[in-house]
């Protein structure tokens, strides 16, 4: 599939590019305002496009390749589909008073198979930024995210924070992005000039993920939850409670209470002020260089996403237990919530051989019906979309 032979009288072709992301800690904290650490990667979403005149958007995914078409004054309530992360760029952008006269012809491409890397942030921002172009309407780095995050929260149904989009954007090539998702501070951490070698391995567990209808937004609510449960039970004021977050809960407050909360919500909480810890502790150990410290606790984050946050399907779970018993991986978790999709690893480049065929064997002894879905992939840091 090309661009030319879907739109065979398109001129003034032009892409836009926006990469993926893995998040080696902070794990399933940043809608709860936590810290969190990313990279951008050198692989994403491609967008070829041009502009139309007429307001309508034609669009197609090489991986669903049936043409979505809708008009950009005129996008409404959710269909249910995988273009709906561009309608809700539309919706968003109206709401929030941009004009918008022109459209777009494009064809969508990703480099990786879907699930894990925030691709739905990668389609999001990259839409946003070519439907702008082609209106010339410029965004700032910060409202790129906003919107994005908006785009998820408000239209397509998930109770994500900004980690996605923020790597997405801030990245630079080399670079810990380290974000406060608080206040939306960050910093771009160098790599320590006597940093061993590494490259990012990506195993697909070949079992697609969406977390729309996952228990992703259930995991959201239960740290709420806990977070709006101690604040009571300290006497103190608590609003609405979809605006209370474990952020705003002092650890000691947490260990004073934590004993009268059911399990369930004491264990997302304790993942949450445990991975803020990881979080801290991680870098500084890149900053120092020391990666095999960071990735050890790259695995804490992953043993603590599976037995105290209780996310990571039968395959992941599988492929994370695998990662451990690897030679030439540094440290390994799912990546991104959990629910299907792929886990990500900072692995020594000298060891890609192995890696591959001991990952492989050991995940397809038991999931063999995977074995023409299973895949390996290594990739490297990159700058974000905006680079700021």
């Amino acid at each position: 599939m090309n661009f030319e032979t879907l739109y065979p009288d398109a001129k003034e072709k032009q892409t836009t590019f926006c990469p993926y992301r893995v998040c080696p800690l902070g794990a399933h904290v940043d809608h709860q305002f936590g810290k969190v650490t990313g990279f951008a990667i050198d692989k994403g979403i491609t967008f070829e496009y041009c502009p139309t005149e007429d307001g309508f958007v034609e669009a197609v995914s090489a991986n669903m390749p049936e043409k979505k078409i809708f008009r950009v004054q005129k996008v409404t309530h959710k269909v249910g589909d995988w273009a709906d992360h561009l309608r809700g760029v539309i919706r968003i952008l109206n709401s929030e008073g941009y004009s918008l006269e022109r459209g777009v012809k494009c064809l969508i491409r990703g480099d990786l198979p879907i699930g894990g890397l925030s691709s739905s942030a990668s389609v999001i921002i990259g839409f946003m930024l070519t439907i702008c172009k082609v209106n010339n309407i410029e965004l700032a780095a910060a409202d790129i995210i906003r919107l994005a995050q908006k785009v998820e929260n408000e239209y397509v149904g998930v109770s994500c924070g900004t980690l996605d989009q923020s790597c997405e954007v801030y990245s630079k090539e080399k670079h810990l992005l380290y974000l406060d998702t608080l206040d939306g501070t960050y910093k771009l951490l160098e790599q320590h000039k006597n940093m061993p070698e590494y490259e990012i391995g990506i195993f697909f567990s070949g079992v697609p993920r969406s977390l729309a209808g996952t228990a992703y937004n259930m995991r959201a609510d239960e740290c709420r939850a806990a977070a709006y449960y101690i604040t009571a039970a300290m006497g103190k004021t608590y609003g609405k409670f979809n605006e209370t977050y474990l952020r705003g809960v002092p650890q000691e407050d947490f260990e004073k209470h934590k004993d009268k909360l059911p399990a369930t919500w004491r264990r997302r909480a304790e993942h949450f002020y445990s991975e803020q810890r990881r979080v801290e502790l991680g870098a500084e150990f890149w900053q120092k260089g020391d990666l095999v410290s960071f990735g050890k606790t790259v695995n804490e984050s992953g043993f603590s996403s599976i037995y105290s946050y209780e996310t990571g399907s039968p395959e992941l779970k599988a492929l994370y237990e695998a990662m451990l018993k690897t030679d030439g991986i540094y440290g390994g978790r799912f990546s991104g919530a959990g629910f299907k999709g792929c886990c990500m690893a900072l692995i020594a480049p000298a060891y890609k051989d192995e890696i591959t065929r001991s990952i492989t064997e050991q995940y397809l002894a038991q999931f063999p019906e995977l074995k023409n879905a299973f895949s390996v992939h290594y990739c490297r840091t990159a700058d974000g979309v905006m680079c700021v």
